[in-house]
Formats: structure tokens, sequence, C-alpha cells
């Protein structure tokens, strides 16, 4: 179905026409929207590129996929060379071979099988006087002609990366899309309400340009404070929501459209995972699945994991098994408060009750629910009675949270200081974990519950039991969102 024809020694026609509009407005529009397409896991496309391998102009509008409508004929520049010395020869023109992905850059010459066709960038290849002569020194050594044919390549929707199928399709200036989250086999998008028309095409298109997903769904609502998770939509494919995803050596099987999973809490997860050593105690208010409990029990610590969604409860169950920690973690389905007034409260007594030369191990509380968890900090008012014991055995918070403000790491320290009724000046730190959103931060502070909060009638023991500092992380002082790195 390719036809070659010899060069004329002039300007193909066939790419001419693009050649002469390097700069027109098609391209400028690119360079913008690929900055906004920097978390899609396809390769980006060369803005020199755009217009020749860009999909035919009459999909424009599209919302029922047709891959019959993207077959395109491009003119690409070859030169015939014979097939013993090919790979030898590319070595020497990398500068000018294609490097479009997807294409073959050496195919056989349907003319003769004994020759073969290198296809050449068709904006560096002009005409065979584009050669430089470097590389015309070693087609004259290998006894290569430098003239230029011309291929005619047919293109099929196989042949076009998502972006450039999607950018061909969504109403011109428009974002392309938000990019997506992979949870095992689940493609998940967040559609911007221009996309939504579009929605089942792109879901599609998402599962057939990204090999292992066959899931596309899309977010309807925000999450749902109470059991974290979100109403959604399957845009395309199968319908399953139960999925298997592998996080730091970890499995997690889980109904995706039931709990609540971020792929990209993987960093923080590790981070505080490191923070523990053997033995070591852990109580995770909101444990979820287990991306907390799981990986610090491996490390022969006790977990006491909470959570009050019952399909958590029911994976995070079902997790511990599959990763073989059923013996070390202790599973509670209860409200966030319950969870640190009950079980928790007794596990304290039980663990700052002892004399200290007996205690070599710290105690870590976790709660991960960012939009809530700041609230859940009353509960440790007066939680225990009698006496503390040294402050260093005191418990370690780490409590998540989101923040708007221009200074994020002090407005997190402030709204804990007011639910608290103390200053965490002395005793805390403040970690950036992520970026959720045009000025919109995720942010962990860490502190040592002061004794005077955490035990009933002991303010007059202050001088006594002054709150060691931590390690100071990121403060409200340091903090920084241009030089911190997002996890």
């Amino acid at each position: 179905s390719y036809r070659i024809t010899e060069s004329e020694s002039l300007i193909p026609l066939a790419w001419t026409s693009l050649i002469q509009k390097p700069g027109r407005a098609p391209g400028i529009f690119l360079l913008d929207q690929r900055k906004r397409f920097s978390t899609m896991p396809e390769i980006e496309l060369s803005e020199r590129h755009y217009e020749l391998f860009s999909p035919p102009s009459d999909v424009r509008g599209m919302t029922k996929l047709d891959r019959t409508a993207f077959k395109k004929t491009v003119t690409i520049p070859v030169l015939k060379v014979r097939k013993e010395i090919v790979n030898k020869l590319m070595r020497s023109l990398k500068r000018v071979a294609l490097q479009r992905p997807g294409i073959k850059r050496v195919i056989e010459d349907p003319e003769d099988e004994e020759n073969r066709l290198i296809m050449l960038d068709p904006y560096k290849m002009f005409t065979d006087d584009s050669f430089e002569n470097a590389e015309l020194s070693i087609l004259k050594q290998l006894n290569v002609s430098p003239q230029v044919s011309k291929y005619n390549l047919e293109l099929t929707y196989e042949n076009f990366k998502s972006e450039e199928i999607l950018r061909a399709v969504l109403p011109e200036g428009q974002d392309v899309t938000s990019g997506f989250s992979r949870v095992g086999h689940i493609a998940h998008l967040n559609l911007r309400d221009h996309q939504l028309p579009f929605k089942h095409l792109i879901g599609q298109v998402m599962i057939d340009k990204n090999p292992g997903i066959t899931s596309a769904v899309n977010k309807i609502n925000s999450i749902d404070n109470t059991y974290r998770n979100f109403q959604m939509e399957v845009l395309s494919g199968e319908e399953n929501m139960v999925t298997k995803v592998r996080e730091n050596s970890y499995t997690y099987e889980f109904d995706f459209s039931k709990v609540y999973w971020n792929p990209r809490l993987s960093t923080e997860h590790s981070r505080i995972t490191e923070l523990f050593k053997p033995g070591d105690v852990l109580f995770d208010v909101f444990a979820g699945v287990g991306p907390f409990a799981i990986p610090v029990a491996k490390k022969n610590c006790t977990v006491f994991a909470n959570d009050l969604n019952p399909e958590s409860h029911k994976w995070l169950l079902h997790n511990c098994k599959l990763n073989k920690v059923d013996q070390k973690i202790k599973v509670f389905n209860l409200d966030g408060k319950d969870f640190l007034q009950g079980p928790v409260r007794e596990e304290l007594m039980q663990q700052l009750g002892r004399l200290s030369k007996e205690r070599t191990h710290s105690v870590h509380i976790v709660m991960n629910l960012p939009a809530k968890a700041i609230e859940f900090l009353s509960a440790f008012k007066s939680l225990l009675d009698g006496q503390s014991c040294g402050s260093e055995l005191l418990p370690i918070v780490h409590c998540y949270s989101f923040s708007k403000d221009a200074n994020p790491a002090k407005d997190v320290q402030q709204r804990a200081e007011a639910v608290l009724g103390t200053s965490l000046d002395a005793c805390s730190s403040v970690h950036l974990v992520r970026n959720v959103a045009p000025n919109k931060e995720m942010l962990c502070i860490t502190f040592r519950i002061p004794a005077a909060i955490l035990y009933k009638n002991q303010s007059l023991n202050l001088e006594k039991h002054e709150e060691p500092p931590l390690k100071r992380q990121k403060t409200d002082k340091s903090f920084s969102k241009e030089k911190t790195q997002i996890a």
C-alpha cells in the first residue's frame, strides 16, 4: 500500500507547506498545552511534528470514537541502503533519522528485498544537500547514494498518541485533559466541564493507549468526609472496580469505588514508615486499606489500625493477611474519636504507665484525614489519668491537613494549636506532602503531645515535664513552597 518516488532535488510538495510555517499559531498553542500535559505517561509531542503527525481535521467534535476516521497519509523522506550496512549507517545518521515514536525508522524496500529504507526527519532533510559533511563522508565510504526518495506512509489510529487524538477531537484551544491516576487496571480521571461531552471517547482512548488499563472512570463529586470515598462514573471498559496495586513492595487489593486510595501518596507512606524502629507502636486512626499500617507492621512494630468505613475495614483485614502481618495488627472499625478515647487510651495507659527504664520504643499516632483530622485533636485533651512519664516518651502525632493559606505551614500549626489550646512552637514541625490543586497544599504537622494536654490536672507539673523539641523538618519559619520538594 506504499509508493516510493524519486526525489527531484526539490523540497517534496507533500511537506513543503509544513516547513514554510514553523511559527504559525498552532505551534505556539502546542507549547502551552505541553506544559499542562506533564502528568501524562506518554512522550511529549515535538512541536515541529505537530501538523505532520496530527490526525485528520475532520475528527474535530467527534463524541463517539470511530477509529477508522483517523487514517491519514503522510510523505516521509527516505534513504535507500543495502540491508547489510543498516546498523553501521544508523549510528552516523542519528541527527537526520526520524525519531517519531511508534514508527519504525528502518523498513523493507517493497521494490527490492535486498535493500532497506531509512526514514528521515522531514524537517531536517529538505533536499539531497541537507546532509552534513560528516554524514556525506560516511555515505561515500559505504558507497550509498545520498539521493532522497519520497515514501507515502499511511497512519492509522494505532499510530497516534492519546494527546494527539484528544487535541484533534476536542474544541480547538481548550485543555486536552487533566491527566489521570492509575490504580491497578483503572484509569481515574478528573474531567473538566468542557470535556464532559467527550467523556466516553476520552475514556476509551485512555484504555487503548495505556497497556494494562481496562477501565476508565471519572470522579463526579468530592471525597465524602465520612468514608473518604467518592462517586464515580465508568466512562469506558469493564465495570469491575476490585483492583490490585503494588506500592513500596507491598500488595493491596480493594474495591476502588468504595474505599479511599491515592497513588500520589506513595512517597509519604514511605517517609512515615522510615521513622519507625522495631518495637515501636503505631496507632493509625484513619487507616484506610493499610498503606501506613502494613509497612510499619513489617518492621516488627505493634500496630493498632482503625477505619470507620466498613469496606475499608474489610479490605484492611484482607490486606493484612495478603502481606502476612495479620498477627501483628489489631484492626478496629470505629469512629476516629471513639478509637482514640477507647483502644488508644487503654493502650497508652499501659504503655506510658510503665517505668521509663523499661521503655525503649516510641509511640506514633498517624491521622491521615486531611479534610478533618485537626478537629480530632481535641480527643487528646485530658485523655489520660495519673501523672506523666518522662516527656521523651510521650506520643508523637502525625496529623494531615489541607491549606489554601499564603503561609500553609503557619496556618496548619495555628489551627492545631487552636484545637489543642496550647502552643506547639517548641515541639512541632510541618512537612509539605504535595500540591493538591492551585493554591491548595497537603501538609503533615508532627508534634509530641504536651503532657499538660494529654493528662488530667497536669498543668501544675509543667516545670518537671517540658516537651523535648523534635527534629524539625519544615517549620513555619523555614517552610518555603519554592524550596520544598513536593513528596
